[in-house]
């Protein structure tokens, strides 16, 4: 496949598959990391039918400013699987924030929804985006049976083929694993330096000027050191204990209440370079890290955590998989007991209890090699078949989470590329189009069947972090599904309501701040969202009715204005809402100390 019409930040070499390294030296704080994406996928947009329209002009470019990450995108035309067509496009969202850190220079187009440096906007914030198209039509009537890709024809499958049968392929070797450790992880009592912060307390003063009715911060915790090019912080995890945070090499523990600090920090010996984004049903988790400091070191060092003791289960090492297809970065995901370890081109699936390898997803067909892996309630793989012939195309299946059988096959047109999934049961997919600059957000039923594709006719903005060496298919946030509706954000500070059934709008409700509205979770009836702040004031946990007549926002927290500055102040962040609490994190450290950063702060009544 060609390369998007981009070029990356100055200076910064392009990626293949993999988690994103760390910023070099000479980045500014929470800018790029050291790889600019091969292949920028990103955010949400709708569909259209036919020939493309003429592509928009360029986005203006936007100046080193302040707030989180931002998403554009000129993208829109006809969608992959033949059907009607339709001129769609997804943008840009430029949040208007308060200080951060941005990239420097001019920065290059993305696909809708990729996330771009955060462009500096007058109070209160701005467009999201310069354009205003529609998305395209992908999966149609036209292809309710057959798909036609390059001349062949698929069909759906049920299981079958060399896919179903575990076992490893082209000489893969099995990861070596350690036995079961025993005992409490490197505990440090109950004190309460994780993180920085204290417990209980508000050394920064956050909830000064509170108004009647503010929600408060309940507890805060500063950011440990980190190397001057900066380092990932990834992962988020609540239970009704604890709010466990990793950054660079350390794993925090904090008590939901107050802060204090519950376990750890547990300190690895390389940087942690990737995590499980789902915790198990009884909250484990699974964190892998470096074999070394050096150029060519592997992320391939496995340890599950138990996260509301610190306890260690099991610790191991993932092998590389054939020629080409190395543990330089893996994707880890979590679907019920199954722990998916996904390497460049194939994965490995290992019991989260005991380690036991279960199977290898590895090259199937003529030439279909996995690419990316989803967990949660289903385990999901696309795959890159026929690459550089003329029936190259994407393939999504649902496995077995215990064999690694095929239960569905889904062929994925020729040119068109599953970016995201935002959802995997129901199974929704972010499709992108690089040649055509198209996206398509398209549905799937349980067998894996055409179920819809979204034809609102909208500039949806998700919140995506940069997919750089790899698709990051659960990289959004900013998205909501329940069995039959998906809630998306939209550059106008609304939330839609879209019909899985059909694809078409249900209804939709303005923000009640001229802030983004961010989708959350679908809780008791509500939709659960975050409405981002502006740069003088905190932001709002809001919800909303997803059924009746009436789809007005009820405010269940207002962040204080005294917080306002750090909340506004991550260049990136992860959120959650849990037992009427809000917590906010960050995931990218800037390794800077003349900068006193936040890592993690809970909010509540």
């Amino acid at each position: 496949m060609t390369q998007p019409p981009s070029q990356p930040p100055q200076g910064q070499p392009q990626g293949g598959f993999g988690p994103p390294p760390e910023v070099p030296q000479g980045v500014p704080p929470g800018g790029s990391p050291d790889a600019s994406p091969a292949t920028p996928y990103g955010s949400p947009p709708p569909l259209p039918h036919g020939a493309p329209p003429p592509l928009p002009p360029a986005p203006p470019t936007p100046q080193p400013g302040y707030g989180p990450p931002q998403q554009s995108g000129p993208y829109a035309q006809p969608g992959p699987y033949g059907g009607q067509s339709g001129p769609y496009a997804p943008q840009p969202p430029a949040y208007g924030a308060a200080p951060g850190y941005g990239y420097p220079g001019p920065q290059p187009p993305q696909f809708p929804g990729a996330p771009v440096p955060p462009a500096q906007l007058p109070p209160g914030g701005g467009s999201r985006s310069p354009f205003k198209r529609r998305p395209a039509l992908m999966l149609g009537a036209a292809v309710a049976a057959l798909l036609v890709i390059g001349g062949t024809v698929y069909a759906v499958t049920s299981g079958g083929g060399d896919d179903d049968k575990p076992g490893a392929a082209g000489g893969q070797a099995g990861p070596d694993l350690s036995p079961p450790a025993s005992g409490p992880a490197d505990a440090a009592g109950g004190d309460d330096k994780g993180g920085g912060g204290t417990a209980g307390a508000d050394p920064d003063n956050l909830n000064a000027g509170r108004k009647a009715g503010d929600a408060k911060v309940l507890w805060s915790k500063d950011a440990p050191d980190a190397p001057a090019s900066g380092a990932n912080a990834d992962g988020m995890w609540i239970t009704d204990k604890v709010a466990v945070k990793t950054a660079y090499k350390e794993v925090f523990a904090f008590r939901v209440g107050d802060g204090g600090t519950a376990w750890g920090p547990i300190t690895f010996p390389q940087k942690i370079c990737a995590v499980t984004p789902q915790k198990s049903a009884d909250d484990k988790i699974v964190v892998a890290y470096m074999s070394g400091a050096s150029e060519r070191a592997k992320c391939n060092k496995l340890q599950t955590l138990d996260l509301n003791t610190g306890a260690k289960g099991w610790s191991g090492e993932v092998a590389d998989g054939a020629l080409f297809d190395s543990s330089l970065s893996v994707e880890l995901s979590l679907t019920g007991t199954t722990l998916m370890v996904g390497r460049s081109q194939s994965g490995t699936a290992y019991d989260l209890n005991t380690g036991a390898k279960l199977f290898d997803k590895v090259k199937y067909g003529a030439a279909c090699f996995p690419a990316a892996f989803a967990g949660g309630a289903r385990l999901i793989v696309v795959s890159s078949c026929g690459a550089s012939t003329s029936t190259e195309h994407d393939e999504v299946q649902e496995l077995d989470p215990k064999t690694g059988a095929a239960r569905w096959t889904r062929p994925i047109p020729k040119g068109w590329a599953v970016a995201r999934t935002y959802s995997v049961d129901p199974v929704v997919l972010y499709l992108t189009d690089e040649d055509k600059k198209s996206w398509n957000i398209s549905t799937l039923k349980d067998d894996g069947s055409f179920r819809s594709e979204v034809s609102v006719d909208e500039s949806f903005a998700p919140v995506c972090g940069w997919a750089i060496l790899e698709r990051d298919l659960q990289g959004c946030q900013g998205v909501a599904t329940d069995a039959d509706t998906l809630y998306l954000p939209t550059e106008a500070n609304e939330v839609v309501a879209i019909d899985l059934a059909t694809g078409k709008e249900k209804w939709r409700v303005k923000s009640p701040a001229e802030q983004p509205m961010l989708p959350l979770k679908v809780e008791g009836g509500q939709l659960i969202a975050y409405v981002e702040p502006p740069y003088d004031a905190g932001g709002q946990v809001v919800s909303i009715p997803v059924t009746g007549a009436s789809h007005t926002p009820t405010k269940l927290l207002q962040n204080p204005a005294g917080a306002a500055e750090v909340e506004n102040g991550f260049y990136s962040k992860a959120y959650d809402w849990v037992d009427g609490r809000f917590f906010l994190s960050t995931t990218r450290l800037s390794g800077k100390d003349a900068l006193k950063e936040k890592l993690m702060l809970a909010y509540g009544k």
